[in-house]
């Protein structure tokens, strides 16, 4: 039985629901999937569980993957992914939207529509566009259609140094250059960005977080040793998304999302999982360490 034929066998059940009752913070990822756990919808999910939101997923690509590597993707037909991010908007809503790698300008544009159709107001943006290796992982093609259509309904995008030197046509050599580039990428289109300088060598990881009303933050904290990173752009725009459907304002949503990264990798900076690039500990809520250590009422 197909997808359609499921959708027109089933009539909806309709539960009576009084408007005044409670609801979770709703977050929906609209992502691809990480057979290993440490990136993708699965990191999403474990981070939006952390800080205490509701999570649902649109999944756009299925991966085999580990700790190693990626050993094959198959992209989810376009009509399924809009029907999963329409399935889960008309009947539970969002509250904020975090988007992971949209591998061809379809997709993107299906995203698009559905940003505009169900009137999505926090969108977070996270650019996946280069592997870890330096391979690129999306078309020119599909890189114009994701500035030209997708980066002005974004809340913000959180590009890494690699994503940047893409999108810019330039490499950014040092923490000095990182205001500038968060400049040339406010004029792409978004009205926010926070450009991560975690790629840049030292010991102190600078990132910035540029606002089109000229606000600017810039966040600095000392380098966590650790093989441990799978999955941290992934984990850091989730977090952001989920303190946005907390509903903090954004600057303080991306520092509180920050601090939650930051103590993820500091929780599982020693912990060994697979034989290649482990993952964080998603399992670190900070809500949890404060009572633990006597800090919470």
């Amino acid at each position: 039985m197909t997808l359609t034929d499921i959708s027109s066998a089933q009539a909806p059940l309709q539960m009576p629901r009084s408007p005044d009752l409670p609801h979770y913070a709703r977050v929906l990822s609209i992502a691809g999937s990480d057979s290993g756990g440490g990136a993708g919808i699965q990191a999403d999910l474990k981070t939006f569980s952390a800080l205490g939101c509701y999570g649902m997923t649109a999944i756009t690509a299925i991966t085999a993957q580990n700790t190693q590597g990626v050993r094959a993707i198959h992209g989810i037909p376009v009509d399924t992914l809009r029907t999963q991010i329409d399935a889960v908007l008309e009947d539970i809503g969002a509250d904020a939207v975090k988007i992971g790698m949209l591998h061809d300008p379809e997709v993107v544009r299906v995203v698009v529509k559905a940003i505009a159709r169900h009137r999505l107001q926090q969108v977070v943006l996270d650019p996946v566009m280069v592997a870890t290796s330096g391979d690129r992982l999306m078309a020119l093609e599909t890189v114009n259609v994701l500035v030209q259509e997708l980066f002005p309904l974004t809340t913000i995008i959180t590009p890494n140094l690699d994503e940047a030197a893409l999108l810019l046509g330039r490499s950014i050599d040092g923490a000095d250059a990182l205001d500038d580039a968060a400049t040339a990428l406010l004029a792409l289109g978004a009205p926010a960005v926070l450009l991560k300088g975690g790629h840049l060598p030292g010991d102190t990881v600078v990132d910035v977080l540029a606002l089109a009303d000229g606000g600017r933050l810039r966040l600095q904290s000392p380098r966590i040793a650790t093989h441990n990173g799978h999955g941290t752009g992934c984990t850091l725009s989730s977090a952001i998304a989920a303190h946005l459907a907390l509903r903090l304002p954004l600057p303080q949503a991306v520092e509180q999302a920050r601090a939650y990264i930051l103590g993820a990798i500091a929780a599982g900076a020693h912990v060994h999982t697979g034989h290649g690039h482990g993952p964080l500990n998603h399992g670190y809520a900070p809500v949890v360490q404060r009572v633990l250590q006597g800090g919470g009422d």
